[in-house]
């Protein structure tokens, strides 16, 4: 890996932006950027604010934790709403700290980051209630037939959590969430003044390294964490799309194995690597792409 050129790089000031696809070993990166050069890592993790998932999500570990310093990791309750929007309120008053390393596999955290994003009014909980309704009863393609056509056009319609959003702020403002996009403010950190990495790992490479990782996760007690989150389980909340919950607790619920649990499990995160490479792709041209391999 070439992380030894880039750790030279750093610096002792610039900002430091590290995406990546699942597995892909930004958390590690990040530990050896703030041990060398100094900094507090910043998570940019939409899942890794949640504090009722540490093993699942990946979060660092207490040592780590211990080792460096690490802001806005498991800080939000399992039954909060969390958005891009939020993240960036967080995120703002870090940046006038120690240098920030923010770290994260969530690209629209970054885009929002360095590019700009509106300030979208926040959703009131009976619109929201009204979205899941409609998502459980009629499924994703009533909310996109209820949508503008211009934010139909350019959302990813394969999204559960996208669509409903957009529609949740077409019902909450009376404007599409194209439009809100469309006058959107400048970003708090540009990013011509950081130093913006996405690693790009080997796909068969990043592959095993999925497997390898949710079996550590079992081991390290992933299982008995979603036994914690088993009484009052509701897949609709946003902590409960940490890859591989829904299939943990399929499996404590009796509908199927462990060992399925576990298939369908680094399924699950292999498609996810598989999208997040695609944002990265197209959205992150101007970052600096860091090859990896088994090598």
């Amino acid at each position: 890996m070439p992380f030894r050129r880039i750790i030279a790089e750093v610096g002792p000031d610039r900002p430091v932006l590290i995406a990546g696809p699942t597995a892909s070993g930004k958390s590690a990166l990040a530990l050896e950027i703030v041990a060398r050069h100094g900094g507090v890592i910043v998570n940019a993790d939409a899942l890794q604010v949640y504090g009722n998932w540490r093993v699942l999500t990946a979060r660092p570990s207490l040592a780590e934790e211990r080792a460096a310093p690490h802001l806005l990791y498991g800080h939000i309750a399992f039954d909060a709403p969390y958005s891009t929007g939020h993240w960036l309120r967080d995120v703002a008053p870090v940046l006038s700290g120690p240098r920030p390393v923010i770290v994260g596999g969530t690209g629209l955290n970054f885009t929002a980051l360095t590019e700009g994003m509106a300030e979208i009014p926040l959703t009131p909980s009976a619109i929201r209630a009204r979205g899941d309704a409609i998502m459980a009863d009629e499924g994703i393609e009533a909310l996109l037939a209820a949508i503008d056509p211009e934010t139909a056009r350019r959302i990813d319609r394969a999204n559960p959590a996208r669509v409903q959003r957009a529609w949740e702020v077409l019902q909450t403002t009376g404007r599409g969430l194209a439009d809100w996009q469309d006058t959107t403010p400048p970003p708090l950190l540009a990013l011509a003044d950081c130093l913006p990495l996405v690693l790009n790992p080997g796909r068969d490479w990043l592959t095993e390294r999925i497997s390898r990782r949710f079996d550590t996760m079992l081991e390290q007690g992933a299982l008995d964490e979603a036994r914690e989150n088993l009484p009052g389980w509701d897949q609709r909340r946003p902590s409960s799309r940490a890859i591989g919950a829904p299939e943990l607790i399929a499996h404590l619920q009796g509908t199927m194995t462990l060992d399925q649990a576990r298939t369908r499990a680094v399924i699950a995160s292999r498609q996810y690597a598989k999208r997040q490479r695609t944002w990265f792709r197209n959205r992150m041209k101007h970052w600096q792409a860091v090859e990896l391999s088994g090598d």
